[in-house]
């Protein structure tokens, strides 16, 4: 069964009721795995223990914010 275009459709594009707004959200989830990207010892994981390798993504994460204010 092929979907009609856009256009020709009976019913919007809802999720729930609602307008999709789950592309933007991972949009926003996308950019900040992009902006990680850009600290090194994130990229080449260095540290042998979860709880250090967290404790980096979390510094990361708190360098990421600290920019806007």
């Amino acid at each position: 069964m092929i979907a009609p275009h856009r256009k020709g459709r009976k019913k919007p594009n809802t999720q729930d009721g609602r307008k999709l707004r789950r592309y933007r959200r991972r949009w926003k989830v996308e950019r900040l795995f992009a902006w990680l990207q850009n600290f090194r010892r994130l990229i080449v994981r260095y540290e042998y223990h979860v709880d250090n390798f967290l404790a980096m993504v979390q510094l990361g994460c708190i360098k990421i914010l600290l920019r806007f204010f």
